[in-house]
C-alpha cells in the first residue's frame, strides 16, 4: 500500500471481482471473456444500508454469519448452500439476492474483454486482466471527479489471488496510475488486496455481479434477471446512457 500523505480519505470504498480468466494462451471455450467489475459505495451507504442488509439475509437463511457468500459456491450448491438443493428454495432465495443488489445503493463500472477477439486484433495483446483494469480505473476517476472527491483518498479492496499474481497487479496498477492510461497521473486512488477467506460484504456483493455481466456479454438473448438489476446501478451519462461510461465492452 502507498501511503499519500497530507491526504484526506474519500467519501467512498471500491470493492472489485472478476469473473473467468486472463489466460489468453488456453482459452475456454464455454467462458471466453474475462469480466471485471468495480463496485463503488458511499461509506455512509455501506455502513448503515449494504452491511446490515447482507447479514440480516445471512441469519435469516442460515442462522449465522460465519461464512462467505461466494456465487459460485451457490451456483453449485456448495456447503453451507447445500440447504438451496429444493429448486423453488433455490429460486426464492436468488430472488432475494436479486433484491439485495437492487436495494443497495451503489455505483457499478465494469470491463469485459473478448479473449478471442483480443488475440485476434492485436499481435502483442495486453494482459486481459490489466485492460480490464485500466477501463474501470479511468472511468472510476472520472466518477469521482463528478463527486469532486479527488483530492482525497479511495481505496479499491480486491481479494487475494496468489502472491504472484497480486504483486504483478499491484505493479500494473501503479503503472496505470502512475500515467499508463488517458487521464495522466493518478493521485487519488490506492490498492489493497484481502485475504479470500474475509467476510467482507463489499467483496461478497461484488463477487455476485462479476459473472452476470460477463453472462450478458457472452449470452446477450439469454434470460439474464441478475444483469437486469445490474445493469441500473451502471454509472450513466447524462443522457442515461451506460455503454463506455459505467460498461466498456472490448474489443
Amino acid at each position: 500500500m502507498r501511503y499519500h500523505l497530507g491526504m484526506s480519505f474519500s467519501d467512498y470504498i471500491i470493492y472489485v471481482d472478476e469473473s473467468g480468466d486472463h489466460n489468453l494462451v488456453q482459452t475456454n471455450p464455454a467462458y471466453p471473456i474475462f469480466s471485471l467489475a468495480f463496485c463503488i459505495f458511499k461509506k455512509s451507504d455501506y455502513i448503515e444500508q449494504a452491511v446490515p442488509k447482507l447479514q440480516n439475509m445471512k441469519f435469516r437463511w442460515f442462522g449465522h454469519d460465519a461464512f462467505v457468500l461466494h456465487e459460485r459456491e451457490v451456483r453449485k450448491r456448495l456447503p453451507p448452500f447445500d440447504l438451496l438443493s429444493n429448486k423453488e428454495r433455490f429460486d426464492i432465495f436468488m430472488v432475494e439476492i436479486g433484491d439485495l443488489v437492487a436495494d443497495i445503493p451503489m455505483t457499478v463500472i465494469a470491463a469485459v474483454i473478448h479473449k478471442d477477439s483480443l488475440k485476434a486484433k492485436y499481435t502483442v495483446p495486453v494482459n486481459p486482466y490489466e485492460l480490464a483494469l485500466k477501463f474501470c480505473v479511468e472511468r472510476t476517476v472520472r466518477f469521482l471527479e463528478e463527486k469532486k472527491q479527488t483530492d482525497a483518498l479511495t481505496h479499491i479492496i480486491v481479494e487475494c489471488r496468489g502472491e504472484q499474481e497480486d504483486r504483478s497487479l499491484e505493479l500494473e496498477f501503479r503503472r496505470i496510475c502512475d500515467g499508463k492510461n488517458m487521464l495522466g497521473q493518478i493521485d487519488c486512488l490506492d490498492i489493497l488486496f484481502v485475504d479470500k477467506k474475509a467476510n467482507s460484504t463489499g467483496l461478497q456483493i461484488a463477487d455476485l455481479i462479476a459473472r452476470p455481466i460477463g453472462l450478458r456479454v457472452l449470452r446477450p438473448d439469454q434470460p439474464n434477471r441478475a444483469f437486469d438489476v445490474i445493469e441500473t446501478k451502471f454509472r450513466k451519462n447524462a443522457a442515461g446512457d451506460h455503454r463506455g461510461f459505467g460498461f466498456k465492452v472490448f474489443p
